[in-house]
């Protein structure tokens, strides 16, 4: 009886197993649409700041061909690859839903310039998440599903020769999967001297540090599709029109919450999908946020990759 079980269990597991890879697979096939379709946008982007995805060198790998891949690798010393999550999701009623994916796109693009040894895989455009028929937009997708896609594109990044692989998220769902992943895959490859490592410097850092420069300088309190979303967006987007200019003036939603804290029943919801007062974003709070996500991603990785191959993760 007890063997019967255990065959059972055992088969449960793996039918479970083969459920998530095949879910993966599946979504592998409509992120070779959407990436191409984020990849066009981002590379329209007219921010003076930052050079455009396709200004040399190039370091988009969805913008060069195998050879050029080829070359960066074992050439020209770009041996680090990075992956960088993103997400679709409502934005409140004045941003367009592909933001995570613009931001974490030209945020990579970015640290590669910067880091000189380093390439960027195509944006995953999906993030732990689920959608909500009251704001429709937002696409998520499960916790196993997510990390499973993270670990076989940085395994794939491996096989093409990549000796560091790093990965990001923009999105707050999915950062512990992507670490769990990063560790897993550190340990599994510590012999061949394959560093896989996450690094949060670009969310968690500079989330803290930009949060408490807006406290401190008295703009209101906001998160999601607040200030902070919607600065970095007026930011990047150029001639793109990803933030509704003429709603910014009523870009007010109901105030942000603490972890855990219920809305109060008495007080009648906004419910319009942003969480606190969006209404003093401007483009230079933007660059201030994007620049220290660029500069936190940069210092950290370098430290992460001087380190040898652990149990990898923010440090």
């Amino acid at each position: 009886m007890y063997l019967k079980s255990a065959r059972t269990s055992r088969a449960s597991r793996e039918i479970a197993r083969h459920a998530i890879l095949l879910s993966a697979l599946a979504l592998a096939v409509t992120l070779t649409v959407s990436t191409a379709h984020a990849a066009t946008k981002a590379v329209g982007k007219k921010t003076k700041d930052l050079p455009s995805a396709q200004a040399d060198p190039v370091v988009d790998i969805e913008l060069l061909t195998w050879p050029e891949i080829y070359k960066a690798i074992h050439e020209q010393g770009k041996t680090t690859a990075i992956i960088f999550d993103g997400g679709t999701e409502q934005r409140g009623p004045q941003g367009v839903t592909g933001a995570h994916n613009f931001i974490a796109h030209a945020t990579a693009d970015a640290i590669a310039r910067k880091l000189g040894n380093a390439l960027v895989a195509p944006v995953i455009p999906y993030s732990v998440n689920r959608a909500n028929p009251e704001l429709p937009g937002t696409i998520g997708i499960s916790g196993p599903v997510f990390a499973e896609l993270n670990e076989q594109v940085a395994e794939q990044l491996i096989a093409n020769g990549f000796k560091n692989v790093v990965l990001i998220g923009d999105h707050g769902g999915g950062q512990k999967e992507i670490k769990e992943v990063a560790a897993k895959l550190d340990t599994k490859y510590a012999d061949k001297g394959i560093r896989v490592v996450y690094s949060d410097g670009p969310y968690t850092k500079a989330n803290d540090e930009f949060f408490a420069w807006l406290d401190k300088n008295g703009y209101p309190a906001s998160t999601h599709a607040g200030i902070p979303d919607t600065s970095e967006m007026l930011y990047l987007e150029g001639d793109q029109k990803w933030i509704r200019k003429e709603l910014l003036p009523s870009a007010l939603g109901d105030p942000p919450r603490k972890p855990g804290e219920h809305p109060d029943p008495n007080v009648k919801r906004i419910n319009n999908g942003i969480s606190g007062d969006a209404r003093r974003s401007s483009y230079e709070l933007g660059k201030r946020f994007i620049d220290l996500k660029i500069d936190d991603g940069v210092a950290q990785i370098q430290e992460l990759l001087k380190a040898p191959a652990t149990s990898a993760g923010a440090q």
